[in-house]
């Protein structure tokens, strides 16, 4: 009788520890998620901070803007993230609906031996010199004339670009192609061009592996990847003529201008805005989704993945030099998410 009391009392733990396990697997999601290389470092941040709290997991694959596209508009991620917005046809065209989630600047990376982080100084046109070929030795007299304080060698340039579809390409040539009319004819402004000159690095990590191992190297890189890899950045002459560094100050005065209220679909290019402190190469980082979710729990779950980030994710963000979306914008984007993103019947996901 005794072995038969403690028996069932075995099996009725058993019985209990399976139903609480299979109840936690019920509420546990793992979301997924694609695209730009430009955030990586903060949604992973991001995603890590979630799951200690929440239980619920994120599998962010950082293959570069254009894959992120490509990988929503297939429907094999929950989400797809882009450092190029969509424009309005665009998202109309594929069902899709963005919003901005993280702001941050592209900045300028070398590999030159005695120059100190912060100390070269660069203008847009002589950035579109290298990238097309034109300006090829680091002591070219349009170099020279800025950095008379430096002594630059008489080495070739090694230019180093994104070999895949990016949305720092993106943000890179759109700028070049706003300040140098050559540019602008020859190479133009998208995630992929053709480059007339250069080696290719698959996303941010590609480029700055790079350019830390190329002497004489120039590239383009996300300024968290700055930091983390300790690498030696340019100065830049901004649209009202004064040479600014990158980090939260001046990606916050270039994003200051930014009426996201007016723009369809949140179509916003930071790139060369007005202010004297402005730093030219700033952009903000986008979700995607589909309008009509055919999993409405994970939608939503999306959505609140985002919720917490804006309301918890501020202060992670300002550490890896990221600037948050204000206040007023993010409120913004959320009430948007009740009337843009819905089930298969037309009831809010949110």
């Amino acid at each position: 009788m005794l072995f038969k009391t403690i028996l069932k009392k075995f099996v009725l733990t058993l019985t209990w520890s399976a139903a609480a396990l299979s109840m936690s697997s019920a509420y546990a999601t793992d979301l997924t998620g694609a695209g730009a290389t430009f955030p990586y470092p903060i949604y992973a941040k991001w995603a890590d901070a979630y799951k200690k709290q929440t239980g619920n997991g994120l599998n962010y694959q950082s293959v570069g803007s254009g894959a992120g596209i490509k990988q929503i508009k297939s429907k094999t991620v929950d989400f797809g993230a882009s450092d190029m917005p969509l424009k309005p046809e665009e998202l109309d065209e594929a069902g899709l609906f963005q919003f901005p989630a993280i702001m941050g600047g592209l900045v300028p990376v070398v590999n030159l031996e005695g120059v100190a982080a912060g100390k070269l100084k660069l203008t847009g046109d002589i950035l579109a010199g290298i990238y097309l070929g034109k300006i090829t030795k680091w002591n070219a007299p349009e170099i020279t004339a800025l950095n008379a304080d430096l002594k630059l060698p008489a080495t070739d340039i090694s230019v180093v670009h994104r070999s895949d579809g990016s949305g720092s390409t993106f943000l890179w040539t759109d700028y070049l192609s706003k300040v140098n009319a050559e540019f602008k004819s020859t190479v133009g402004a998208s995630t992929a061009v053709k480059w007339p000159v250069g080696l290719g690095g698959k996303g941010n990590e590609g480029v700055a592996a790079s350019v830390l191992n190329v002497k004489g190297s120039i590239g383009y890189v996300e300024y968290a990847y700055v930091k983390k890899n300790k690498m030696i950045y340019a100065q830049i002459k901004n649209k009202d003529g004064n040479f600014v560094e990158p980090g939260e100050d001046s990606f916050k005065a270039a994003a200051a201008g930014a009426d996201w209220a007016k723009s369809p679909g949140y179509y916003v290019v930071l790139t060369n805005q007005s202010g004297k402190a402005s730093w030219p190469i700033t952009g903000a980082s986008f979700i995607l989704m589909y309008k009509q979710q055919a999993d409405a729990a994970k939608g939503n779950e999306v959505l609140k993945f985002f919720e917490w980030a804006f309301k918890n994710g501020d202060a992670m963000a300002i550490e890896l030099d990221y600037v948050p979306l204000p206040a007023a914008v993010t409120k913004l984007v959320q009430d948007s998410w009740k009337s843009q993103v819905k089930d298969a019947s037309g009831k809010p996901v949110w």
